[in-house]
């Protein structure tokens, strides 16, 4: 009898790239979604490689909802919001959900206003997915794009999310890109900083 044929060999995974982070308060690190969420992984890559998130800090924390950072550096001890690139198209409806862990980009009311700011959820947060008969609970019908999620170092982000927040003055920028000093909520009483983002 003929031999039997040989199995066919199992489909590759795609590589996710990871992306460590180097805190003030310990590191973490983030698996990237290119498959779903080609866009934003290449946009946060590309932030990456650029070493823009190196000395930013994370300017917004929420106890059980998220930690957002990538926008503001230390200048005289003070967050500044820094310069980036051009915004990205929304990927959320790409069925990647906004669940404890998960890493998505920050924007404005404008679902297409994406640049350098992201989010890593502390908690389940379908709020913020598209909203749809499935998930009527969802933030209008664009919601906030997921990309990647924590794969090592939870506890680090833990830590962040527990740390004493209030109103501080940061330097936003207005819409000609000047600095204006602004009052803002949630800031981290003392700043948790990034010292370095690598790519692998």
């Amino acid at each position: 009898p003929a031999p039997a044929p040989a199995p066919a060999p199992a489909p590759e995974e795609p590589i996710k790239p990871k992306v460590t982070f180097e805190t003030s308060l310990g590191s973490f690190v983030l698996e990237l979604d290119p498959e779903n969420a080609p866009l934003s992984t290449k946009n946060f890559l590309t932030y990456v490689n650029d070493a823009f998130y190196d000395g930013t800090i994370f300017h917004r924390v929420i106890n059980g909802f998220m930690v957002q950072g990538g926008g503001f550096e230390l200048i005289d001890g003070q967050g500044t919001q820094k310069e980036t690139r051009d915004p990205i198209r929304n990927e959320a409806k790409n069925g990647l959900q906004n669940t404890r862990g998960t890493i998505s980009m920050a924007r404005t009311r404008n679902p297409d206003s994406a640049t350098s700011q992201f989010f890593i959820n502390v908690g389940d947060n379908p709020g913020l997915d598209p909203k749809t008969a499935e998930n009527p609970q969802g933030f209008s019908p664009d919601g906030y794009a997921v990309f990647g999620k924590v794969i090592e170092g939870m506890e680090v982000v833990d830590k962040i999310k527990q740390v004493n927040t209030g109103v501080r003055p940061l330097k936003a920028r207005g819409p000609g890109g000047d600095l204006r000093e602004t009052p803002m909520q949630n800031v981290p009483l003392q700043d948790v900083v990034i010292k370095k983002a690598t790519g692998s």
